[in-house]
């Protein structure tokens, strides 16, 4: 199961979670109140490897010596 975020098409929008199989369609009516809602779209590191694939870890940027000191690997 995946958490989706939900978002009503009123004024002003309310955001919301909802747990759907990732087969599921996404839903156009809050399943409680019948509000039209729409699926929002959002960021994430969405990595999904198998067998011999690159880890996440692997492809993180090694921390040098110039870094700014918050682990971000900048230079």
């Amino acid at each position: 199961m995946a958490t989706y975020l939900y978002e009503t098409l009123t004024t002003p929008p309310r955001q919301f979670e909802l747990q759907q199989s990732m087969k599921d369609a996404p839903l156009t009516k809050h399943p409680e109140t019948g509000e039209p809602i729409r699926r929002i779209i959002t960021g994430g590191l969405g990595v999904m490897a198998k067998g011999n694939a690159p880890r996440y870890s692997d492809m993180q940027p090694k921390k040098s010596g110039g870094s700014c000191g918050s682990g971000c690997g900048c230079h």
